[in-house]
């Protein structure tokens, strides 16, 4: 059983540490001399973090993707916490349990799998239910969906991210969808299907990198062919709601140059690619926090440069704290559970 993660290290500054990490990239650089170090990536499922190894004559044999035991010191550059590695080489198979280096969801995936057959289930177009049904009782899209990351490295980049996407997506969708009296069931089943192709776009193992199909084609296209073959076994599925749930996934970016192939041009559409995006977004600011948090920060402090938002951040939590102030609003509504029923997962894990 592991015992030392990524984000136990803060803990350790300055001091020798022993454990199993996944090596998540690894580069080989040569230094002014002309002799070579290791570039690399360690990560499980609790972050990551950067090593350098300067010295490597007595390297073992490794690779990125796999498992590997480390001694390192744990010290500071440029104000990031980072690993010195002194001795690296690869895991013997017995020696680790892959599950603790793979970055998974921290919700129950019965209960969000239960969540999203439920609202289906809740559909009163026959048509737009037998659709999603055709997706959810196939037994390898159904095992897919339970595991499948949302993204390679950008929002819900872990395992079962793509099924916790959609349940946080399927409440902001459902209430949304009351609130500006458009067509609820067309507007979940886009986005159940939105990202249906990123289960042949992407791989998952210790590491989530692009299939051939993925770099050729992408989710988008993929997707599109996926909902073609499903609708084709329905009987009578009429070719109008047919064209509307095919230009859901087409148009869910929005922008062309965000590689949209159409812009939304129905309520269902609009909606579909702003929630999709606030709710991508929102996550990229929680992970950013947890980042922030691991790399030895001060949680009060802005982070670092977030190249996807295109600016650093502040959580406002422990910023009030610090400054003897408390989130007021948080308090009087303490009951966070009652929304993760109805769906929607609350902005404080």
């Amino acid at each position: 059983m592991k015992e030392l993660f990524i984000a136990d290290l803060a803990n350790f500054e300055n001091q020798v540490i022993t454990g199993f990490f996944a090596v998540s990239s690894r580069y080989d650089r040569s230094k002014r001399d002309g002799a070579r170090y290791f570039a690399l990536i360690l990560t499980d499922r609790t972050g990551q973090m950067e090593a350098r190894m300067w010295e490597t004559a007595d390297a073992g044999d490794f690779t990125s993707g796999d498992v590997v035991k480390v001694r390192g010191q744990v010290c500071r550059y440029k104000e990031f916490l980072q690993l010195n590695v002194e001795k690296i080489r690869r895991a013997n198979p017995g020696e680790f349990d892959l599950g603790d280096y793979v970055p998974r969801t921290e919700r129950d995936v019965d209960e969000l799998w239960s969540d999203l057959n439920g609202y289906v289930e809740s559909f009163t177009d026959p048509y737009l239910k037998a659709l999603l049904r055709s997706f959810l009782d196939d037994p390898e899209t159904a095992a897919g969906l339970r595991e499948a990351p949302a993204a390679k490295s950008m929002h819900h980049a872990w395992i079962g991210g793509l099924l916790e996407h959609i349940v946080s997506l399927l409440g902001l969708a459902d209430l949304a969808a009351k609130h500006y009296g458009v067509h609820r069931d067309l507007l979940l089943t886009g986005v159940v299907l939105h990202d249906i192709g990123k289960l042949q776009e992407l791989r998952w193992g210790t590491s989530f990198e692009y299939t051939v199909q993925g770099q050729l084609l992408g989710h988008i296209v993929i997707g599109i062919g996926l909902i073609e073959r499903k609708i084709a076994a329905i009987p009578g599925f009429p070719p109008e709601l047919r064209m509307l749930v095919e230009h859901l996934v087409l148009s869910h970016h929005g922008k062309y140059e965000f590689g949209s192939p159409k812009l939304p041009m129905i309520p269902e559409a609009v909606l579909l690619h702003y929630l999709d995006d606030i709710d991508a977004k929102m996550q990229t600011v929680r992970s950013e926090f947890a980042r922030h948090t691991t790399a030895g920060r001060a949680p009060a402090e802005l982070t670092d440069w977030v190249r996807s938002l295109e600016r650093p951040l502040l959580n406002t939590a422990p910023f009030l704290a610090l400054n003897g102030q408390t989130n007021t609003d948080q308090d009087q509504k303490e009951e966070p559970k009652e929304e993760a029923a109805n769906g929607v997962i609350p902005a404080e894990d």
